[in-house]
């Protein structure tokens, strides 16, 4: 079940995804293919994940983890696991039939569904299959493409959960990432919302298979009636407009209005909600720097046919828009209160990208001690976390975090 109609009333249940032995496979040469800027110690990521996970809990949230859920699918059935198999090597990209094969039999061999997960998220090393078998029948075209320690990429942007998939009302948005590395962490939720139980009815407003590209750190939920997305570096214009019409055509959504917001192109703005989140019914926090060159576009249905969307440039202030569709004054405070040096810094470690666990409660990163200084003064309860490790894959709690269930 899915039920999300809004970014800050009550969450109840929420995915995550506990960083695993995927981090451990990043080395220097792999970092800029694997979107990462640096490599985070996983023991303490663990433990700051951990905490996160608690601070969840504590206020009532349940947590579910995407490693379970896929371990769920799989025990469903073996013909799910074999089919899942034979997907995850094509989307790996391993096209040698040796090495197909020897891929195959090694994730085959894995008795246990968790473990098979795991592994998949993890990546396969060379070293993993057995000098006997890599060597039997070794042609030189499997020596050179072997070359790597890496048969199968490792999974290290997993936790950040929120990009997957959208939560949208009662349905999802399956999304197509901006690129090849973070496209393939797609594959466990297309077998969770084909097959598990809690999930397999769930409707799809996008699709992993469709042309453009769309993540879900782009798409904020601002009540049952409006939608916020980002136009930025990874989600595009063109999958904007097929979401809209996918919801539009559906007679259960209640989305009227989509906002697209673009927002610059950099990877500092990779997301809407890196520069752009809410975190009471009248309170937004933003980014000073994206001020200056937001376009915001109002998308609703159009008139000829279900196809048919009408697409308007609005002008003035942000919060004057809001406060159209919202139906109330509205307060943006920037990030570091406005000060040029520690906002560029505090949204380096995402000081915008907050996760609203009920009106005025975010959970933030403890880094960021002079936004959150701020959040206070503006009467927000402000539940710190620790984050010297997490933060280096460049997301916050936001992004770390899937809502599925909040009260309506």
């Amino acid at each position: 079940m899915i039920n999300i109609k809004s970014e800050i009333k009550p969450l109840k249940k929420v995915l995550l995804h506990r960083p695993g032995k995927e981090l451990l496979n990043l080395t220097p040469d792999t970092l800029e293919r694997l979107l990462f800027d640096d490599i985070p110690y996983l023991k303490v990521a663990q433990e700051e994940h951990d905490q996160f996970a608690r601070i969840l809990k504590d206020n009532g949230v349940e947590v579910v983890y995407l490693e379970d859920l896929m371990t769920e699918v799989l025990d469903l059935d073996p013909e799910i696991k074999e089919t899942f198999i034979k997907q995850y090597i094509y989307e790996a990209g391993v096209r040698t039939p040796k090495f197909r094969g020897l891929v195959y039999d090694f994730l085959m061999d894995i008795k246990s569904s968790r473990q098979l997960v795991l592994k998949t998220m993890e990546g396969i090393n060379i070293k993993e299959i057995t000098v006997e078998k890599a060597k039997k029948g070794k042609s030189l075209i499997d020596m050179i493409e072997s070359d790597s320690e890496f048969i199968v990429d490792p999974m290290p942007n997993l936790y950040f959960t929120r990009d997957d998939f959208a939560s949208i009302g009662n349905g999802i948005s399956l999304n197509k990432m901006y690129s090849v590395t973070r496209n393939r962490e797609t594959i466990y939720a297309e077998y969770i919302f084909n097959h598990h139980p809690d999930f397999k009815d769930t409707p799809k407003y996008f699709d992993r298979y469709n042309e453009y590209n769309i993540e879900g750190g782009d798409i904020l939920n601002l009540n049952d009636k409006v939608l916020a997305i980002g136009i930025s570096q990874r989600t595009s214009a063109n999958a904007i407009e097929t979401l809209a019409r996918n919801i539009f055509k559906d007679p259960d959504a209640t989305i009227e209005t989509v906002l697209a917001f673009r927002i610059p192109e950099s990877r500092a703005f990779m997301h809407l909600d890196t520069v752009f989140t809410q975190i009471d019914v009248d309170k937004f926090t933003y980014h000073p720097g994206i001020v200056s060159t937001l376009k915001v576009y109002e998308i609703t249905k159009g008139d000829e046919d279900e196809d048919d969307i009408n697409v308007k440039a609005r002008s003035g202030m942000l919060n004057k828009i809001l406060e159209e569709h919202l139906g109330r004054e509205i307060t943006l405070i920037p990030c570091a209160g406005g000060d040029p040096v520690a906002a560029e810094r505090e949204q380096w470690n995402d000081g915008s990208n907050t996760l609203c666990i009920a009106p005025g409660v975010v959970i933030v990163y403890d880094r960021n001690n002079v936004t959150n200084d701020v959040l206070r003064r503006f009467g927000i309860t402000v539940l710190e976390m620790r984050s010297a490790e997490l933060s280096r894959g460049r997301g916050g709690p936001r992004c770390m975090s899937m809502p599925l269930i909040r009260e309506d």
